[in-house]
């Protein structure tokens, strides 16, 4: 079982920055893909950023070039670094753990084995 647990959500004003972060525990996420999802009241939880096992990354086009996801495996920890805020960034952001994941198939939230409970980032205009 791997545990996720995010924090670093806030209320911010556009074009501010926040970083979120996924302390993972249970097991080592070394060998998992690590991706962000949100959902914005009403909507479908969407994808965001997703880093593969061995470091491939992939963006949301609504979120490319100002958004950025990393990994610490010595922290077992993944970020979401976000800045350029919109008003439409505001949604409860979820992390979610799929083993050996890679490729497209990670901005599908079928392929994740574990969610966090989710933080939640709200922008103002």
């Amino acid at each position: 079982q791997v545990q996720l647990v995010e924090s670093g959500g806030g209320l911010v004003q556009a074009g501010d920055s926040l970083r979120l972060s996924c302390a993972a525990s249970g097991r080592t996420v070394s060998n998992y893909a690590m991706g962000w999802f949100r959902q914005a009241p009403g909507k479908e939880r969407e994808f965001v950023a997703a880093i593969s096992w061995s470091g491939s990354i992939y963006y949301a086009d609504s979120v490319k070039g100002r958004f950025t996801i990393s990994r610490d495996n010595t922290k077992n920890t993944v970020y979401l670094q976000m800045n350029s805020l919109k008003p439409e960034d505001t949604a409860i952001y979820y992390c979610a753990a799929a083993y050996l994941g890679a490729g497209q198939a990670l901005r599908t939230f079928r392929r994740y084995d574990y969610w966090g409970q989710g933080t939640q980032v709200t922008v103002s205009s």
